[in-house]
């Protein structure tokens, strides 16, 4: 018989959907502390759920260590492990390593926080004399103030631990403080600050604010009291290329050692330091992407989501998870007020504000003098092109240089053609490994697959026929900017994407190249339409658009609309007009001409109506079973199996092949789980997935569940 009283419950850092349990010999760990336990031929770290009996008649191994005094994660976060692990059908350990920094997860000890800042006890008793003259010069700027660690010499450092060691002096946690004048808000943002400040508990925003109309502002005074009385302020962006010029805000306001950054781009020590720092409370901003939602607060006073309708901001690969919504959960948990900020907000948000579950504010007037350019649509059909450009599109351009200021060329496609074209015979080359063409890069010389990565030479003749008539269709950003410097040759043309751009510090000298270079043409792809300040661009050309409008991506539209609203409000942030040019053979779509006012409001309006009857999301509940194998046939038995098994609970559509039908040599499909109650869609799944891998075809086959999909 085994002694329940010293069992526990844990669950390893790894997407194992058990629960273990083991025999902990000291006194029990609190759920949230690590353990050091023996797992199969080897050894785990795990995380400690809770206690448990110990089963009856078998044999329960020992911990081997209890790495952790005090739980990782306060309850509310665990909570939210627990409530996303369960939400997303994903195995809890899975959830825990995703939340965790990378060396707590390999079983790493905490990091001793290192005090930045001293100060003299209030209660300390110092010696009348005996002091030498360095100590009494240290003395006396104590006696002045706090005293950071970066403004001490090596003899002072010394000098500062004996004086810990007497007991003379402690750490200290400065507060923020303004460092410079907030700016005066206008009559809309006085009405946003005051809605947010006076936000008790759980309270949901929505800001829906145009382009430039000063959200950035909102979330700064909107923070600066909470930050003042000692709370910690968690803001969230969709890319680590859009933390630069916030974080810049933020060090401005509030000084540079109340701000920290945390995202993937870090490495694994730094982002451990930030990470302690944070749970510590000796920092009051942290701003970061995805993974920085689970990072915890000491006290935690605000939630901010910036884009709120960022594709970036959902995982696409293990735990398939969503930051923005995870995020209202745990603003939830926590009872802190949340702002979810867009310019152009999901359709999911816009639903849940005429639904009453979010406070509306609203921005409408921009920052700038200037208004919201309209967007003047080019009708592409019968006309001669130049590069693939309207050649009003080129007179634009041409004025806007001359007058000093900047034009911006968007096209969401690298390389130099989109793919190769034999003349001889129509031969175009395929991924071996993707149902997709190979990209032209024409200054690498090299054909690339932009799905798996997948490339090869270009071929000097045709594989399949022979002939020397191989050439590029259609056009990528390195074309555009080879055909733009021909037709511009004195202008500096600055290009963005991610052929150019791979690192955060690339990023952040093209941008500061983008500020100070007047005339210049910038060119790039999604790296350019949204969140950057660039006050001397007065014209926008949007290149193609079409590819978006007739996709079999049910959210494509609404991904269209967002697309072109951000890069239109590009232009005229400044004290110049803008104005805006999207060409097009589609000129009379509806979607286009809901957009010429330059409007976001209508054309979401008009996506929703079609929504709503096509029977989509927001208005559905939807789950996607995903598959794949190196051959087709598994991937289709095993979906047929599931489709049997969930008939008459959910409705079932498909499987039907992904939008990209094989990829990195792996057949792809998926079944469309569905129902207008997202409550029983939950309760479904929840039985269900324990029965998904022993379906016929399961082992067969790589599968996964994703809830409330947002790529396909």
């Amino acid at each position: 018989m085994t002694d329940d009283t010293n069992c526990i419950e844990v669950v390893t850092l790894t997407p194992l959907a058990q629960r273990f349990s083991y025999r902990c010999r000291t006194p029990l760990p609190e759920p949230g502390c690590r353990v050091h336990v023996p797992f199969g031929r080897g050894e785990r770290i795990a995380i400690v759920t809770g206690s448990s009996p110990c089963p009856e008649g078998v044999q329960i191994k020992d911990v081997r260590t209890v790495l952790d005094q005090q739980p990782l994660l306060p309850k509310a976060l665990q909570a939210l492990l627990e409530f996303g692990s369960n939400y997303y059908h994903y195995p809890l350990g899975g959830a825990w390593a995703t939340a965790l920094p990378a060396r707590l997860c390999q079983g790493e000890p905490l990091p001793t926080p290192k005090p930045e800042l001293w100060k003299l006890r209030s209660d300390a008793t110092l010696p009348q004399s005996g002091w030498g003259l360095r100590q009494s010069e240290l003395l006396q700027r104590l006696r002045r103030g706090n005293l950071r660690m970066t403004e001490l010499g090596s003899g002072d450092r010394q000098r500062i631990r004996q004086f810990l060691a007497a007991g003379w002096i402690e750490a200290a946690r400065e507060s923020p403080r303004l460092h410079e004048t907030p700016l005066t808000l206008r009559p809309e943002q006085q009405q946003a600050v005051a809605a947010i400040r006076a936000a008790c508990g759980f309270q949901p925003f929505l800001l829906d604010g145009v382009t430039s109309s000063g959200k950035t502002e909102v979330y700064l005074q909107s923070m600066e009291p909470l930050l003042l009385a000692g709370k910690q302020v968690l803001l969230l962006v969709p890319e680590i290329a859009l933390i630069g010029q916030t974080y810049e805000r933020c060090v401005q306001r509030f000084g540079a050692t109340a701000v920290a950054v945390y995202h993937s781009g870090q490495g694994d020590a730094e982002r451990l330091r930030v990470w302690e720092r944070a749970r510590s409370g000796s920092l009051s901003i942290l701003l970061g992407t995805r993974s920085a939602l689970f990072v915890p607060l000491a006290r935690p006073g605000l939630l901010i989501v910036d884009e709120e309708h960022d594709p970036s901001y959902k995982q696409q690969s293990g735990w398939l998870y969503s930051a923005r919504d995870l995020g209202l959960r745990r603003a939830q948990l926590e009872e802190l007020p949340i702002v979810l900020a867009s310019a152009t907000p999901a359709l999911e948000s816009l639903y849940n504000r005429q639904c009453g579950r979010y406070a509306d504010l609203r921005l409408r007037e921009r920052a700038s003098a200037q208004n919201i350019p309209q967007i003047e649509i080019l009708p592409l059909r019968k006309k001669r092109l130049l590069g693939g450009l309207d050649p009003s599109l080129l007179s634009a351009c041409a004025e806007t240089l001359a007058s000093g200021q900047q034009a911006l060329f968007f096209l969401n496609r690298r390389g130099y053609a989109p793919a190769l074209l034999c003349h001889d015979c129509g031969h175009v080359p395929h991924c071996r490994r993707c149902s997709a063409p190979l990209t032209w890069h024409r200054r690498q010389a090299r054909l690339r697959c932009h799905h798996c990565g997948w490339e090869a030479p270009v071929p000097q003749r045709c594989p399949s026929c022979g002939g020397d008539g191989m050439n590029g269709i259609g056009m990528g950003t390195e074309g555009l900017e080879q055909f733009l410097q021909e037709r511009f040759p004195n202008i500096p043309i600055l290009r963005v994407d991610r052929d150019e751009v791979h690192t955060p510090r690339q990023l952040a000298e093209r941008l500061q190249a983008i500020r100070s270079t007047r005339p210049a043409i910038l060119l790039g792809t999604q790296m350019l339409s949204k969140g950057h300040h660039f006050p001397d661009v007065t014209l926008v050309g949007i290149v193609d658009v079409d590819q978006g409008l007739y996709s079999a991506d049910f959210r494509a539209g609404e991904r269209l609309a967002q697309t072109v609203i951000q890069v239109a409000g590009r232009s005229g942030r400044g004290d110049a007009p803008g104005r805006v040019l999207l060409q097009s053979h589609l000129p009379e779509h509806p979607l286009l001409l809901a957009l010429q006012s330059g409007d976001y409001g209508t054309a979401a309006a008009q996506l929703l109506r079609e929504r709503q009857q096509a029977g989509l999301p927001p208005l559905r509940a939807l789950a996607l079973l995903q598959a794949e194998a190196q051959r087709v046939e598994p991937v289709y038995a095993f979906l047929h199996a599931a489709q049997e098994y969930f008939q008459g609970s959910l409705d079932c559509s498909g499987p039907v092949p992904a939008l990209l039908e094989r990829r990195a040599g792996f057949h792809r499909a998926y079944l469309w789980l569905e129902s207008t109650s997202r409550p029983l869609l939950q309760q479904v799944l929840g039985a269900s997935m324990p029965q998904i891998p022993s379906l016929p075809g399961a082992r067969r086959v790589r599968w996964s569940l994703d809830v409330d999909p947002q790529n396909f």
